[in-house]
C-alpha cells in the first residue's frame, strides 16, 4: 500500500498532560487531537496500547489483545455517573512531567474498582457490555481469568501459580472462572470501558481528519495471557520454562545485545491453521488504529534465538521465519493492511526483499545519519518516497540531547550535521525537522519531544535498562509555544503534506 504525503507526531497517551497522575483518554487527548489538526497534521503515532507489565514497557504487555486500564479517564467515568468528583480528586497528586507508575497503579486501581462497584448491578442488563464480551470472546475470557488469577496469586508470574490453573488442568478453567467470578467481571469491565473511551476518541480523530498509527510488538511477553492460554504456540516447555527467548545481537544500543526474554514462536504450529492467531491479532489492532507499525520487522525474515537460560544476547543465533507465508495469509484474509515495517538494526538483503515484496514502507532515523560512522541510507538525499522518516524514535535520546552529548564527546557528528544541513545556528533540531518535511519521504512523524525542542530530560526509553524513569515522560501545555501550530501548518503547506488542501482551522492552544 502506498502512503500519501503526510505529517504527524509521535506521542503515547500516557505522555499527555492532564490533572491526573498519568495521561489518559479524557479531555487532554481531545485537546491534543485539536492541536494536531490546528498544526496541519494528519497522523498521530502511538506505542502499543496493551496493559503494561514488566518494567512498565508498552512493549511488554499482559496481553496482545487487551487495552491498558491505566489509560481510562476518571473524568469520563464521572461523566458516566460511575465516579464522584471526590473519587477522581484522589488522583490529582502528581508530577506533571513524570509518571510514577508504582503510585499510579495502586491509586488508579482503587478508583477503577469504585467505578466497577457502581457498574456491577447493571452487568446483566447492559447490552453494550454483553455485546462487547460476546464479540471479543476469543481473547477476553482468557485474559480476564489470567488477570484475576494473577491478582489472586499476589501478582506473581503464572508459572508459580497453583498448578491446576497455571497449566489449565482438570477443569481448572471452569472452576477458577466461577471461584473468581467477581474479579473476572471486573477485568471485563475495564476492557469494556477502555474500548468505549478509545473508540470515541478515535471517532473524534477521524472527524478531524487524523489517522492513528498503532504499534504491534513482534513478540509477546512471557508473563502474559497469550503465553498462558496458548503454550503450544510459544517456546515454553511442559513446565512452562523458557526454552528459547528473543532479543537482538550487539548493536548501536548495546555492546552485549538486548536480551528481551520474550518467548519465541513455534512457527510450524502457527502455520497449521494458516496463522490464525496472527490474523486475529492484526484484526483486533485494526479495530483500534488505522495503520499498523510492526516493531522489529526483521524478525519476520530471521530472528535472534537465544537459549532460555542465557545471561546476555551474545550467545544467540539467527533462525529463519516464514514471513512471506505470514503476510500472504494476512493479505488473503484481511486485504491490503496498511503496514509500516520498523526495519532498523541488522538488516539484510532478505529483510529488504520481504519488506519490498509487500510494498511496506520502512523507517529512516535522521539521528543515525551523520559522522564518519553514520549510515548513509538515513541521509535525506538517499530517501525513497515509500518510507517513514523520524528525527529519532522512542529508543533514542531527544534530538537536542543527542547533539548535546556528541558535542561533549567531540565526535564530529554535530559538525557533520551542520555541514550537511547548511545550517549553523543553535536550533538545529528544528532545522532537522524542516529537512525531514522537505524530503521525498511520503510520511514524516516527529516525536513530540523534538516538536517542543526538549533536552535529554524528556527521553522516553533507554533500551536494555530497567528503571530510571523509562516510559514516564509527560508534557504540559505550558511547554507548547503558541507559534508551533502555525509553523507546522506552514511547513505542511510548503512541502505538500498532504497534497490536498487542508480545511482551514483556527489555530488555538489549550492551556492548563
Amino acid at each position: 500500500m502506498t502512503f500519501q504525503r503526510s505529517a504527524g507526531i509521535l506521542l503515547h497517551p500516557t505522555s499527555l498532560p492532564g490533572k491526573f497522575s498519568i495521561g489518559d483518554l479524557g479531555n487532554d487527548a481531545y485537546y491534543f487531537i485539536d492541536f494536531l489538526a490546528n498544526s496541519g497534521q494528519t497522523l498521530w503515532q502511538i506505542f502499543p496500547l496493551g496493559p503494561t507489565g514488566y518494567g512498565d514497557s508498552p512493549y511488554q504487555c499482559f496481553s496482545a489483545f487487551a487495552g491498558n486500564p491505566l489509560l481510562i479517564s476518571p473524568d469520563l467515568l464521572v461523566k458516566d455517573g460511575l465516579l464522584s468528583e471526590d473519587d477522581a480528586k484522589t488522583l490529582t497528586d502528581f508530577n506533571k512531567h513524570k509518571v510514577d507508575f508504582g503510585k499510579v497503579i495502586d491509586s488508579k486501581n482503587l478508583v477503577l474498582r469504585k467505578a466497577f462497584e457502581k457498574f456491577r448491578p447493571k452487568i446483566k442488563q447492559n447490552k453494550e457490555f454483553k455485546n462487547f464480551c460476546d464479540k471479543n470472546i476469543d481473547w477476553l475470557n482468557d485474559y480476564s481469568l489470567f488477570m484475576a488469577s494473577k491478582n489472586h496469586h499476589k501478582g506473581i508470574i503464572w508459572t508459580d501459580w497453583e498448578e491446576s490453573i497455571a497449566f489449565r488442568k482438570d477443569g481448572a478453567i471452569e472452576k477458577w472462572t466461577e471461584k473468581l467470578k467477581d474479579e473476572v467481571n471486573y477485568q471485563k469491565f475495564l476492557q469494556f470501558t477502555f474500548n468505549a473511551q478509545w473508540q470515541n476518541l478515535k471517532k473524534y480523530a477521524h472527524e478531524k481528519e487524523i489517522k492513528i498509527i498503532g504499534d504491534m510488538p513482534i513478540f509477546i511477553a512471557y508473563d502474559s495471557a497469550d503465553t498462558w492460554a496458548d503454550k503450544n504456540l510459544f517456546t515454553v516447555n511442559e513446565k512452562g520454562k523458557l526454552e528459547t527467548v528473543a532479543g537482538v545481537p550487539p548493536d548501536y544500543f548495546s555492546p552485549t545485545g538486548q536480551l528481551w526474554g520474550n518467548p519465541l514462536y513455534r512457527w510450524n504450529e502457527m502455520e497449521k491453521d494458516d496463522f490464525k492467531w496472527w490474523r486475529k491479532r492484526v484484526s483486533k489492532l485494526l479495530e483500534l488504529v488505522d495503520i499498523v507499525r510492526i516493531d522489529h520487522f526483521r524478525g519476520f525474515d530471521a530472528f535472534w534465538e537465544i537459549p532460555g537460560d542465557a545471561l546476555t544476547a551474545q550467545t544467540g543465533k539467527w533462525v529463519k521465519a516464514p514471513g512471506h507465508k505470514l503476510f500472504k495469509s494476512i493479505k488473503k484474509h484481511l486485504g491490503d493492511v496498511p503496514i509500516i515495517a520498523e526495519d532498523l538494526g541488522v538488516i539484510t538483503r532478505e529483510v529488504e526483499e520481504l519488506r519490498d515484496s509487500f510494498n511496506f514502507p520502512g523507517i529512516k532515523i535522521m539521528q543515525f545519519a551523520f559522522g564518519d560512522s553514520g549510515e548513509k541510507k538515513f541521509l535525506p538525499h538517499n530517501f525513497i518516497p515509500n518510507c517513514v522518516v523520524h528525527t529519532g524514535s522512542h529508543d533514542n535520546d531527544t534530538t537536542n540531547g543527542f547533539f548535546d552529548k556528541e558535542k561533549i564527546l567531540k565526535s564530529g557528528i554535530f559538525e557533520a550535521a551542520q555541514e550537511y544541513l547548511g545550517y549553523f545556528n543553535n536550533d538545529i533540531c528544528q532545522q532537522l525537522i524542516k529537512t525531514a518535511y522537505s524530503s521525498v519521504a511520503n510520511t514524516v512523524v516527529i516525536p513530540m519531544q523534538d516538536i517542543l525542542d526538549l533536552d535529554s530530560s524528556a527521553r522516553m526509553n533507554f533500551p536494555g535498562k530497567l528503571g530510571g524513569g523509562n516510559w514516564s515522560w509527560r508534557f504540559s501545555w505550558d511547554q507548547v509555544d503558541p507559534n508551533i501550530p502555525a509553523r507546522l501548518k506552514r511547513m505542511c503547506a510548503i512541502y505538500e503534506r498532504p497534497k490536498k488542501t487542508l480545511k482551514n482551522v483556527e489555530i488555538e492552544i489549550i492551556n492548563e
